[in-house]
């Protein structure tokens, strides 16, 4: 009985945290497959690979470290940050060359899946181990579930939007991003556990992550603005090319875009898509090089080629 309240405990915060993020992306929402695909190395790679590192770094620290406490303490606040934070970082320079990657929103919503993937197994493993009272399995509940699952998200979704930032600079910057990203990720979980290590510092470390998960909203919703502007700025000169008609400019950048009426209802998600993606392909090119510019010229003009016929035949 416990397992599967345990199981249910740690899925469904993490699945309604999921969905929440992948679907606040409303102006360039990512394909949930992938998405789905992050949340779950998460949930198994990382956390496998992230076990078996600790077990080896923490082995070789208890050669220098004898008393089991501070063994312990080491444990949290040094290797679990160095050790989870690539792991679940690993698998986001995988994600990162999928073309649908573009911009810092992106590298936030597969950052935040990882993390949730993995908030979500460390969650049941700790539910089962330490759940021993009704009372303690439910503060462990509410604790992990509000703070330390929500850490794993946000600390690998910065890392994202370093990433993010960085894939279309030059080699060095996209090593110096990686790694300012890397670091944040690994400083942001080792204050976090550091605080949970002492108790007097535990008070401090909620107020740490509450502050850290206002400032995780608070750069969301800047980015998503971000893609707003990107999509009216980059269609305006398509409707200045007559592409696409200029009263549809800010309808297409703004929510007005899911209602009803503007457009035949039978081609305005088509459309909507189309729009959208011709608008970051044209950044995107501007941004790349190479075989890369190559496919994306192509791209941006297959998208011009299919809205002119799709808005033809409305």
């Amino acid at each position: 009985m416990l397992i599967i309240l345990s199981a249910f405990a740690a899925i469904v915060p993490m699945s309604i945290y999921l969905v929440l993020i992948w679907k606040f992306d409303q102006y360039d929402r990512e394909p949930f497959k992938l998405v789905l695909i992050n949340y779950l190395w998460g949930a198994l790679g990382a956390i496998v690979l992230a076990l078996l590192g600790s077990l080896f770094f923490t082995t070789i620290a208890s050669i220098f470290i004898k008393d089991s406490l501070q063994l312990s303490r080491f444990g949290a606040i040094v290797v679990a940050p160095i050790v989870e934070e690539i792991t679940k970082g690993f698998f986001l320079l995988i994600t990162i060359s999928n073309k649908k990657f573009d911009n810092i929103t992106d590298g936030i919503v597969y950052g935040g899946a990882i993390g949730l993937g993995f908030g979500m197994t460390e969650n049941f493993l700790y539910f089962v181990s330490y759940g021993d009272s009704i009372v303690n399995w439910i503060m462990l509940v509410i604790i992990r579930s509000l703070f330390s699952a929500v850490m794993h998200c946000v600390s690998t979704a910065t890392l994202g939007a370093l990433l993010g930032m960085a894939k279309f600079k030059s080699s060095p910057k996209k090593i110096f991003y990686a790694f300012i990203g890397l670091l944040i990720a690994m400083l942001i979980h080792s204050i976090w556990n550091s605080s949970l290590s002492y108790d007097r510092t535990a008070p401090i470390g909620f107020l740490f992550m509450i502050v850290s998960i206002i400032i995780f909203i608070s750069s969301y919703i800047i980015s998503i603005k971000g893609e707003r502007k990107i999509i009216f700025n980059e269609l305006k000169e398509e409707s200045e090319n007559g592409v696409i008609p200029e009263s549809h400019l800010i309808i297409l950048s703004s929510p007005q875009r899911e209602r009803k009426g503007w457009l035949d209802e039978r081609t305005r998600k088509t459309y909507i898509k189309a729009a959208t993606t011709l608008a970051f392909r044209k950044v995107q090119l501007k941004n790349s090089n190479g075989a890369s510019k190559a496919y994306y010229e192509m791209d941006v003009d297959n998208y011009r080629d299919f809205i002119k016929k799709l808005l033809q035949n409305n």
